[in-house]
Order: structure tokens, then C-alpha cells, then sequence
């Protein structure tokens, strides 16, 4: 499918290789459920992708059908990340394929994210770059470190009364304090 004003480069996640990779999003499987065992840790992955991708890539995650417990291809795309469920009797592997085929021919820079051997065979050249699920899982780690840095510091700013008046008022009060 042709990317209409595709400036962003394109970014395809291998859905369950990055949950099966990382304890981050294995710990959020629920086996015991009697719905979808991955439903949280699918959820997971949409934020981090979705803030990792921020302005710079259009991302899109594969989720194998085999890995979905329900017959139902749900529509999980959100904030910006387009998900796909594979069809039925076709892999996660054929479907990031075609869409890696597809930036190619628009061209169009694609980044693929997967672990799996054969994909990152299948995939690699020009325009295409090949990351690790490992490194994608580093990398929205230390996003989530720096926004929890970042949101501890703004709380902690609007917290003091100093910081939440007007910088003139602010003046105008010490000036009466010292004098």
C-alpha cells in the first residue's frame, strides 16, 4: 500500500518476537486468564512503540495470528501505530515482508524490528535497516527512564508555590520580605 506524504521513515515491529524478548513485556502475560493472555503485554508494547516512534518513524507492529487465542483479527491501532494481526493461515513473517517489499518499491526507508533470523535475511538492503528486538527493548527502557525523570522534575517544579507565580508578583513579594 502506497504511503500518501510518507516523510517519516517506516518502522515494522515483529509483535510477539519483542514480547518474548524481554521480561518487561512477559511479565504483563496473564496465563491464567480465560481471555487473551497477551492482551496487556500487547498494550505495553503499542505505548512504548508509539512513544519511541514519536515524529520520526511511522510504526507499524505484526502480531502472528498463531500467537492471537481469539479468532477475531482485533483493530488495535492507536496513537499513531497501526497494528496488524496476520490472516489466517499466513505467518507475521509474510505480512512484514510484503510491507518491507512495499516501502521498497515507493521507496520508502523502512526499519524492521525482529530477532528472527530469517526475517532480518529475507528483509536486509537498501533502504531497509535491521534492529534487534533486543536494542528496541533497551532503547524504549531508557525512553521510560528519562520521561519518569522528566515527570518527577515537572511535579516537583509545580509543587513550589515560588515556581506557580507570576515572575513580576514573585519580585514585588521578596522586595516586601527584605524591606
Amino acid at each position: 500500500m502506497p504511503r500518501t506524504g510518507a516523510s517519516r521513515e517506516l518502522l515494522v515491529v515483529d509483535g510477539y518476537n519483542v514480547i518474548y524478548k524481554s521480561s518487561r513485556y512477559l511479565d504483563r502475560m496473564d496465563e491464567t486468564s480465560e481471555g487473551d493472555p497477551f492482551e496487556q503485554a500487547r498494550e505495553l508494547l503499542i505505548s512504548d512503540v508509539a512513544a519511541y516512534a514519536k515524529g520520526r518513524f511511522e510504526p507499524v507492529i505484526v502480531f502472528d495470528a498463531a500467537g492471537n487465542v481469539s479468532p477475531e483479527r482485533p483493530d488495535l491501532s492507536r496513537a499513531g501505530v497501526r497494528v496488524i494481526f496476520s490472516a489466517a493461515g499466513e505467518s507475521a513473517d509474510a505480512v512484514i515482508e510484503r510491507l518491507v517489499t512495499e516501502a521498497r518499491l515507493a521507496p520508502h526507508a523502512v526499519t524492521v524490528v525482529t530477532s528472527d533470523r530469517t526475517i532480518r535475511a529475507t528483509v536486509g538492503g537498501i533502504p531497509v535497516t535491521r534492529v534487534s528486538s533486543d536494542v528496541l527493548v533497551a532503547d524504549v527502557g531508557a525512553l521510560a527512564v528519562e520521561y519518569r525523570r522528566e515527570n518527577d522534575a515537572r511535579q516537583t517544579q509545580h509543587m513550589r508555590l515560588e515556581d506557580r507565580i507570576d515572575p513580576a508578583a514573585r519580585e514585588k513579594l521578596w522586595r516586601m520580605l527584605r524591606g
